[in-house]
């Protein structure tokens, strides 16, 4: 079984035991629910340079612990302060040591929009997305069928999440409407065997219609890679390990910024 699989299955228990615990009503009875969201989605258009998704994440299933010193609220009031356009809160327990807390605790003081990054199935994961604090989430493609993209999407929409339709390969490209998903991310790194390469976002950008916002995801570490990206006409990255990995996450997000200008 590949650690794609593995998550599945975990992530058919959590499922399983948020539909026996919760009723979706119970959802729409907290704080956030009835709060307007941000949209990242607006805050694209009228860019003239990439935006940055910047990631909050303790650990992954192929680098284990990235961050020992890790203090989510302060991450979250860095990436605030110096520039981010959004913020990305990993939720996964399992594989990525994350908490849904993190994202209920950012979302108390958020001036960002705030991305729920997680393996999302069922529309009770969608609700309680509203529900801690999140404006728009995760979808991939490599998990769910082209009705299961569909009826998900339509399901955020309806509360007010944007969603965030990651795809790794051109073999995605069929199960989606694009007239519905208009923002679409590109993960570098195949969720199979976790192999990262940037031409992955490129050659896959070619294929979307006008009018597609374009967010590249992972492998992105260096001014090159940035660059590269920005020439290509990508409109935002999604960078974690590398702020993550730096001893210095303020200046490491301004250094981010001005690449993303094609500052030196």
């Amino acid at each position: 079984m590949n650690i794609l699989n593995e998550i599945l299955e975990v992530k058919k228990k959590e499922v399983s035991d948020l539909r026996r615990k919760y009723s979706l009503s119970s959802f729409t009875e907290t704080e956030f629910f009835e709060k307007e969201t941000l949209s990242f989605y607006n805050s694209l258009k009228d860019k003239s340079e990439m935006s940055v998704i910047a990631e909050i994440k303790k650990a992954s299933p192929s680098k284990g612990t990235i961050k020992e010193d890790f203090d989510h609220i302060a991450i979250a009031k860095t990436y605030f302060h110096n520039g981010a356009n959004a913020v990305s809160v990993l939720t996964d327990e399992n594989f990525f040591k994350g908490k849904l807390d993190y994202l209920k605790d950012i979302a108390s003081f958020k001036s960002l929009p705030l991305l729920r990054k997680d393996f999302i199935i069922d529309d009770y994961q969608i609700f309680q997305s509203k529900a801690f604090g999140a404006d728009f989430i995760l979808l991939i493609s490599e998990i769910l069928s082209k009705n299961q993209i569909a009826e998900l999407t339509h399901a955020a929409y309806e509360i007010g999440l944007e969603v965030l339709l990651e795809l790794h390969s051109e073999g995605q490209l069929n199960k989606i409407d694009f007239n519905l998903n208009k923002l679409v991310g590109i993960n570098n790194r195949n969720l199979n065997d976790f192999s990262v390469d940037l031409n992955t976002c490129i050659n896959i950008s070619h294929y979307l219609p006008e009018g597609v916002m374009v967010v590249a995801e992972s492998g992105i570490n260096k001014k090159s890679d940035v660059q590269l990206l920005n020439k290509s006409n990508i409109d935002a990255i999604l960078v974690g390990e590398y702020l993550m990995r730096s001893e210095n996450i303020d200046a490491a997000l301004v250094q981010l910024k001005k690449w993303c200008r094609n500052e030196n």
